[in-house]
C-alpha cells in the first residue's frame, strides 16, 4: 500500500523509549509514525506532512503542549489525543479545554489507546490540503508560522501572526474588533480597538502592495476587517 492508504500519527513526546514504543505498536497496527521530541519538530512535521492525528505529550523541553494545542486550534481541526503522566483533574480539563480531544494518563494500555486512537481518526480524510494559504505574492505558512512576499522572508512579530492568521482562517467573514481583542490580547482587552487598528496597519505595510489600497486586510468601518485572498 501506498502511504495516502495509511493512518498518519505524529507522536510528539520527549521520552525517546516511549516514542520507540508507540512506533512499534502503533506500527503493528498498519499506522505510519512520525515521532518527534519537541515542539518546534512537530511543527515541522505538520507544515511538511499529512497527518492524521496528534499524540502529544504536555511537559516538552521548548514549551507546554497545551499551548500548542491552543495554537494549533487557531487554524487546524486536526485530532488530538494527550499522553501525559499528568493526573489530575484540573490538568486534564485545562488540556481539553484547550482543545484537544481525547486524554490518556501514562502508564498506558497500548490496546486502549489503538481504540482511542481508532475512534478518534474515523471522521478523518486521508487527502487534506496542506496548511499553506496562498494570496497575491504572499505564502502563509500556518505550521512553520512564516509568511513570505515574493519569495522572501517576512518578519512578524507573535501578535501580528496571531492578528493575521484568525483572519486568513476566516476569509470572506467580518472579525469584529471583540473578537480580534478576545482571541489575540484576551477578555481584559475588549475596548481597545486601537490595538487591532495598529497591529492592522502594520500587517498593511507588510504583505499589501499599496497599504493605503489594501486588497488584502479590508476595513468594515466601525465593526472590523475582512480577509481577501
Amino acid at each position: 500500500m501506498s502511504e495516502r492508504d495509511h493512518l498518519i500519527v505524529l507522536v510528539v513526546e520527549d521520552d525517546f523509549s516511549i516514542r520507540r514504543l508507540l512506533q512499534e505498536r502503533l506500527g503493528r497496527a498498519d499506522i505510519l509514525v512520525h515521532a518527534v521530541g519537541c515542539l518546534a519538530d512537530a511543527r515541522q512535521a505538520l507544515s511538511t506532512h499529512r497527518i492524521d492525528l496528534l499524540v502529544l505529550d504536555l511537559g516538552l523541553p521548548d514549551g507546554d503542549g497545551a499551548d500548542f494545542v491552543r495554537e494549533l486550534r487557531r487554524w487546524s481541526a486536526l485530532p488530538i489525543l494527550i499522553l501525559s503522566a499528568r493526573h489530575l483533574e484540573q490538568d486534564k480539563i485545562a488540556a481539553l479545554d484547550a482543545g484537544a480531544d481525547d486524554y490518556v494518563v501514562k502508564p498506558f494500555p497500548v490496546g486502549e489507546l489503538l481504540a482511542r486512537i481508532r475512534a478518534l481518526t474515523r471522521r478523518v480524510r486521508l487527502e487534506r490540503e496542506p496548511p499553506i494559504l496562498r494570496f497575491g505574492g504572499c505564502q502563509l505558512d500556518f505550521a512553520a508560522r512564516q509568511l513570505t512576499r515574493e519569495g522572501g522572508q517576512v518578519r512578524l512579530t507573535p501578535t501580528e501572526f496571531e492578528v493575521l492568521c484568525l483572519l486568513a482562517t476566516r476569509a470572506g467573514q467580518v472579525v469584529t474588533y471583540r473578537q480580534l481583542l478576545a482571541d489575540v490580547w484576551g477578555a481584559d482587552a475588549l475596548g481597545q480597538h486601537h490595538y487591532v487598528r495598529i497591529v492592522v496597519g502594520h500587517l498593511r505595510r507588510k504583505l499589501e502592495a499599496d497599504p493605503l489600497r489594501p486588497r488584502h486586510l479590508l476595513t468594515e468601518t466601525g465593526v472590523g476587517y475582512r480577509f481577501h485572498t
